[in-house]
């Protein structure tokens, strides 16, 4: 059994530390705890494991966010999954800074990286873990606030939801092990 987690985000040290790439964060926290090493592919950065009988590859797109459904279908089609084996992990803008929840399926609720998966692949029927960034005070500061970087006090309490979301992610192809 084969599990693709795919963290969301945006490449390039210029958002590096920005609240965008909370799907990087996660993604980096689990290749950590499971000893892995980043390797350069043509649509992504992977890092591979075998993890309690399941063959887990986690993924960073080497694409902007707003295009990271042309990684996602390439990952996908690679591999020989289906979108039922995907698990992706983004910021969500709509929950609190540093709550985590995961949702089987759904439409992308205004983040373009999720609505550039859903159109690609011509499916909601994916699961997502989103990690709160929360939300700025207007609707016209969005795009710079989720680009900027963070203070040193919102990317300490983001670590907290970053390693929760990363267990979540265990928890969840864990559990598929299980089913499978």
């Amino acid at each position: 059994m084969t599990q693709l987690v795919v963290g969301l985000g945006n490449p390039g040290s210029d958002y590096a530390r920005s609240r965008h790439n909370a799907g990087f964060w996660v993604v980096e926290a689990l290749a950590r705890r499971l000893g892995g090493r980043w390797k350069r592919h043509r649509l992504a950065s992977l890092a591979k494991f075998e993890w309690e009988g399941v063959s887990l590859v986690l993924a960073k797109p080497t694409t902007s966010m707003n295009l990271s459904g042309s990684a996602v279908a390439g990952l996908l089609r690679e591999f020989t999954l289906d979108v039922s084996e995907l698990i992706l992990v983004h910021d969500d803008i709509d929950l609190p800074m540093g709550k985590v929840r995961m949702r089987q399926k759904g439409g992308h609720g205004g983040h373009h990286g999720i609505e550039s998966v859903i159109e690609t692949l011509g499916s909601q029927a994916f699961c997502r873990v989103k990690v709160g960034i929360g939300r700025p005070e207007t609707k016209e500061e969005v795009v710079d606030y989720v680009l900027i970087p963070l203070s040193a006090a919102e990317r300490s309490a983001l670590e907290e939801a970053v390693e929760r979301a990363a267990e979540m992610v265990l928890g969840l192809v864990r559990e598929r092990a299980k089913e499978g």
